[in-house]
């Protein structure tokens, strides 16, 4: 694989609905044909390959990844998902090609990002500008970030929306549910229209950047007397729907910190573990996205900066309720509490519990003896990972086991999942124990 596949060169956005439509096509087309020319490979050398071990290719990843990069939007968006949710259970080669999907998205073209600054602040908008970096300091799925000092010395970054990234959400999720079930990946009696629904809502509300821009300023009153974070204050005379402004703090990604003290690592963990439980426990409204990139460190003022609230969704007390009981009863080792709790939830259906009653009662078992640990939990262990996966696989490789919890549960997962995987990659050491105690 060559580096400069993934440099980032400044690709137009396809905004049309048919460019989109095509590339999808394009995609499948090349993905088909990989497996077909792999799968006779191993034909002809005795080898009977399963679907998933075509699709899973160092070939196929790199297909999809390079794809998705320059299409941004949902299509991106999920490929970040998934290597978010599968990056430390993938073999290294697809692991590294995935983690470069979250890190590497295209920018705009000079001519195109001046179009879109045009349409949003008329043909004069540098004039409001001292500097102006044609050069974006970020590129994600949705949209590009730009620093800029403004004509009051303010020293902003600017997230600028793709264009027609927002008309392309419906039919590139549509379209990527396709591919899934094309693929034989879902099995058929997996229902994702609610999911699909789900999805698509999420995505119309993250780019709507006037609505983050209310959840920043949200956060910034809820974290302004504590001095572990660090919110970028709003900055609304350069705001809007499409564009929005936010005073520029100087940090470095979090990911970086893993060549820091274990100490600084174990700091940085238990303030994010601690925001978390905040965010469910006493704000209950949370910031859904673990996109890694939405967390960076200031090492001067020794601050977690918090960015990117568009995936920030409010929680019903109901849900809040349940977690805490699921949480109770872990900590006071009820098994059966827990499995109630399980399927109150949400997690799975009482047909799965009946018919997995050992491999559930295992997982259950696994989870409980990690947050019973007294002391800092070392999230370096592969142990407890091993035996949950082993047995969560155990459970997943009947497809009739396969369920969707219910979207608020879908969320608060990603969440929480996205922050014990960054734990395990900066190998932190946290007093989880302590720390549920404290808010259930």
């Amino acid at each position: 694989m060559s580096s400069d596949q993934f440099a980032s060169k400044g690709l137009r956005v396809p905004s049309g609905r048919l460019s989109r439509i095509a590339r999808f096509g394009n995609m499948a087309t090349g993905i088909a044909g990989s497996m077909l020319l792999d799968g006779a490979k191993q034909l002809v050398s005795g080898r009977k390959p399963s679907v998933s071990e075509l699709l899973m290719t160092p070939a196929n990843a790199l297909r999809v990844t390079l794809q998705l990069g320059q299409m941004r939007g949902a299509a991106m968006k999920l490929g970040q998902l998934v290597s978010m949710d599968t990056g430390d259970f993938l073999p290294p080669e697809l692991t590294d090609i995935f983690a470069r999907l979250r890190a590497d998205a295209q920018h705009m073209p000079p001519g195109q990002l001046s179009m879109v600054l045009t349409r949003h602040w008329g043909k004069d908008w540098r004039s409001q500008f001292i500097r102006f970096d044609d050069k974006p300091i970020a590129a994600a799925s949705i949209g590009q970030v730009h620093r800029a000092l403004t004509l009051d010395n303010q020293d902003v970054a600017i997230k600028v929306q793709y264009p027609g990234v927002r008309r392309s959400f419906d039919s590139d999720v549509d379209n990527v549910a396709t591919l899934l079930q094309l693929s034989t990946v879902l099995p058929k009696t997996l229902d994702i229209t609610n999911l699909l629904t789900e999805a698509k809502r999420q995505l119309h509300e993250e780019a709507d950047y006037a609505c983050e821009g209310d959840y920043l300023k949200r956060f910034g009153d809820l974290l302004a007397d504590d001095a572990g974070y660090a919110v970028p204050a709003f900055y609304a005379p350069l705001s809007g729907k499409n564009v929005l402004a936010m005073s520029f703090i100087e940090s470095v990604p979090i990911e970086s910190m893993i060549t820091a003290p274990q100490a600084e690592r174990d700091r940085i963990m238990t303030l994010l573990i601690e925001l978390v439980l905040r965010e469910l426990f006493e704000f209950r409204l949370m910031q859904t996205d673990p996109n890694f990139a939405n967390y960076r460190y200031d090492e001067k003022s020794r601050q977690v900066v918090l960015l990117d609230f568009g995936a920030t969704r409010v929680l019903p007390e109901t849900v809040v309720t349940q977690y805490r009981t699921l949480l109770n009863k872990g900590l006071a080792g009820d098994k059966q509490g827990v499995l109630a709790a399980v399927l109150d939830i949400g997690f799975m259906n009482g047909q799965t519990a009946q018919q997995n009653r050992h491999e559930i009662d295992k997982l259950i078992g696994t989870a409980i003896a990690m947050i019973q640990l007294p002391g800092p939990f070392d999230f370096s262990r592969t142990d407890f990972v091993t035996d949950i996966r082993d047995d969560g696989m155990a459970i997943a490789a009947d497809r009739r086991n396969w369920h969707i919890p219910p979207s608020d549960t879908l969320f608060v997962q990603r969440k929480l999942g996205g922050i014990f995987l960054l734990a395990s990659r900066l190998k932190a050491r946290v007093d989880v124990n302590g720390m549920l105690k404290r808010y259930i």
